[in-house]
């Protein structure tokens, strides 16, 4: 039987505007525009130094633990052991072009992982629902089953959710993701990083490490450094699906030396 897994991202009070400095492999490897509009507005305040404890701090606190989960084990690492591919369904064509772009931010920021966008639902593991907000709850409904979508909701409250089925061998097999589209750009843009990027393993959202956008109370809107660091630890090829904290912790000096010279050099940061 295969465990599932849930996070989801609630709009903070009164929204998010565009522009709000809140904190809260065939395609194309630039961001769209508007993340770049968005990323330009606060790239001079954007943190992208952090010592080795605080990396290796926040990737296990989003690593391990669920932040709402049916069944299985959460102690240990859940990660896609193979090809990513994402297909998008809804009727807005924008969106799914800004999902494209996205997808492909991620293939150049994440060094081993290897995610694109699927020609076909059939051809995908991971489906991003795109829907109208009056939707979001009628699409958990018919997603999750009626008692479980008045839980998720009771729980999360989301504004957008994301969550994946993992075998025994703690291997994502599928991956789903519900995005609302009618909520502005920034919206679109934050959640749909954080649940495309949740979707791949790092689903415990925390309060407790304040750069990371799997923080509930931090809008980003972008790949941001921070994060960075948190996938390419996730993806490196000694990190392994089923490992322990400790069997993580014993590899993570050899892996985070990998991962700093791969962030420094595609964000030009000094090494």
């Amino acid at each position: 039987m295969l465990a599932v897994m849930i996070t989801g991202a609630a709009l903070a009070a009164g929204g998010a505007a565009p522009g709000s400095t809140e904190h809260r492999g065939t395609e194309s490897t630039h961001a769209p525009a508007s993340v770049h509009k968005h990323h330009g507005k606060r790239a001079k305040a954007e943190r992208t130094a952090f010592s080795d404890q605080e990396i290796v701090e926040g990737f296990l606190k989003t690593a391990f633990g669920a932040e709402y989960h049916l069944a299985g084990r959460v102690d240990r690492i859940r990660k896609y052991n193979g090809p990513v591919r994402v297909f998008a369904e809804g009727a807005r064509h924008d969106r799914k072009e800004q999902i494209a772009a996205i997808v492909a931010d991620v293939a150049a920021k994440v060094q081993h992982l290897d995610i694109a966008m699927a020609p076909s639902s059939s051809a995908a593991n991971v489906t991003i629902n795109l829907v109208r907000d009056r939707d979001l709850y009628r699409t958990l409904t018919s997603s999750y089953g009626a008692e479980r979508a008045r839980e998720i909701r009771s729980s999360l409250d989301p504004q957008c959710l994301s969550g994946f089925r993992k075998n025994e061998a703690y291997e994502i097999e599928h991956s789903d993701v519900i995005l609302t589209v009618d909520n502005g750009d920034f919206v679109f843009f934050d959640c749909a990083y954080e649940e495309l990027l949740q979707s791949l393993g790092p689903i415990n959202d925390t309060d407790q490490v304040p750069w990371t956008m799997f923080n509930d109370n931090v809008q980003m809107g972008y790949f941001d450094v921070f994060d960075q660091y948190i996938m390419n630890i996730l993806y490196h090829p000694l990190i392994r699906p089923g490992m322990t904290v400790p069997e993580v912790k014993a590899l993570l000096p050899e892996v985070l030396a990998d991962v700093r010279r791969f962030v420094a050099r595609i964000n030009k940061l000094p090494q």
